[in-house]
């Protein structure tokens, strides 16, 4: 996307054209959970100079850093009108970086924190480009129109219809992506029953970014448009597999050409591509931290399902943590098989970004390729090879991440502080749960 591919006498020319009638005004906050203002188009002119306010106390993870007013910044290129809604009075959409009232950009702001991380990677001639390949599940809604885990089919991947329910609903979902503007590449049913997914194409790290908040909205719009519930929670269900968001991640130069890729290496990839593995693998315990921030997370990185396990790399194997995938060329990428479509993709983005970078940066040394099932190996076999696990617990990775100040200095410690405190009481609050499964396996037995 170009820089200036809308004006603001373009939005409110379209704006008329189209009939739209309301305005959301869309943000994340720390969490990368979508909030949005919405407001009638008689106000759109006022939005689109910047003076739209709000009380931002009540936002999660704003409140204690939120001392005064907040003020809403449209991104102009992120326009969009929503296809599923009414044709006569239509809905779009503005994506908004927050300020200060004095006009500072608000600290708490994770957009901001990406776009300070790619204007480093600009500074050093890289342009850094994100593929996210999201799963979700769709559910059944109860009569009350909660929630729930069950599903009637019984698919699994790349299954088709009929036993493949939800054919029709992932192909809605597509079709209003792509009146949005996305290019889709690929959707198909997943492994457990009830699993889909659906991937994009790769873009610049910031648009990507938007894009997941608007793909996740998406699907669950349309999903309860036909009587579903979507969620992108890791691991709704025991004993099938978890959701993902494998994270592809290339660098290009200013030239247009990807950094990635050397023909003359061994597994095609240039030294910056190992320098950027070993900046990741080295900050890899406060990443996880960002990249898989509920307990749930925690469930589906465990041994026995996709999901990795340990921090590894390979060209070889599917089982390692970091995978160079057999494409060369134009496509050569770095793929991060452990991030789940709950991370805050601005957060996770910029931390891969800039570990990566200190990685290229410091030249760091790329520990060997470990190119087996991992998950196979005795525990002394593992040391031997000096191959570290990803944290067990949301616990011990936002212990990971309070003691990594590279990581937190990325963050800005603002937010870094008010997450690790969110986080620690989510745990506490957590730890005082007495589980069906403990009832279960403990109330007879002692």
């Amino acid at each position: 996307m170009s820089e200036n591919r809308y004006t603001k006498e373009d939005i409110i020319r379209r704006a008329e054209e189209e009939d739209v009638e309301f305005v959301r005004l869309q943000f994340p906050d720390i969490f990368g959970v979508l909030k949005n203002l919405a407001i009638t188009v008689s106000q759109l002119e006022k939005a689109l100079n910047n003076e739209i306010g709000f009380d931002g106390a009540s936002i999660d993870g704003f409140g204690e850093m939120a001392k005064t007013d907040l003020f809403l910044r449209p991104d102009l290129d992120t326009f969009e009108i929503f296809p599923w809604r009414p044709q006569q009075g239509k809905v779009a959409r503005l994506i908004c970086n927050v300020f200060n009232a004095d006009g500072t950009p608000y600290v708490a702001d994770t957009r901001m924190v990406l776009k300070k991380v790619v204007k480093q990677a600009a500074e050093m001639g890289y342009v850094f480009k994100v593929e996210p390949e999201c799963e979700f599940f769709l559910f059944h809604i109860d009569d009350g129109g909660m929630p729930t885990t069950i599903t009637h089919e019984h698919a699994g991947y790349f299954d088709v219809g009929p036993v493949d329910f939800a054919e029709n609903v992932r192909r809605d979902i597509v079709l209003n992506l792509e009146e949005m503007g996305f290019e889709v590449r690929s959707s198909h049913h997943e492994k457990a029953p009830g699993q889909h997914e659906i991937d994009f194409k790769y873009s610049d790290a910031l648009k990507t970014a938007d894009n997941l908040l608007t793909f996740k909205m998406t699907v669950k719009s349309i999903a309860k448009r036909h009587g579903l519930h979507a969620t992108f929670m890791p691991k709704p269900r025991s004993n099938v597999d978890g959701s993902g968001m494998h994270v592809n991640m290339s660098l290009w130069d200013r030239d247009g050409n990807n950094v990635f890729y050397d023909p003359e290496d061994p597994c095609k990839i240039s030294r910056e591509a190992r320098c950027f593995m070993a900046g990741i693998l080295k900050h890899i315990g406060a990443i996880t931290a960002l990249t898989n921030p509920l307990i749930n997370s925690y469930k589906r990185l465990v041994p026995g399902f996709d999901a990795p396990v340990y921090a590894t790399w390979s060209a070889e194997t599917s089982f390692a943590l970091l995978r160079v995938p057999a494409v060369t060329g134009t496509h050569t990428k770095l793929e991060l098989r452990s991030p789940d479509p709950t991370a805050n993709p601005y957060l996770a983005f910029a931390a891969c970004l800039a570990a990566g970078l200190e990685g290229i940066r410091q030249e760091l040394p790329l520990a060997p390729s470990v190119d087996i099932n991992v998950s196979a190996l005795t525990d002394e076999e593992r040391r031997a090879l000096d191959i570290e696990r990803l944290p067990k617990t949301m616990c011990d990775a936002v212990d990971a991440l309070e003691q990594d100040p590279f990581i937190i200095d990325m963050m800005g410690e603002p937010v870094a502080k008010q997450y690790i405190a969110t986080k620690r009481k989510e745990w506490n609050t957590y730890r005082r749960q007495v589980t069906e499964w403990e009832i279960k396996e403990y109330l007879n037995r002692y």
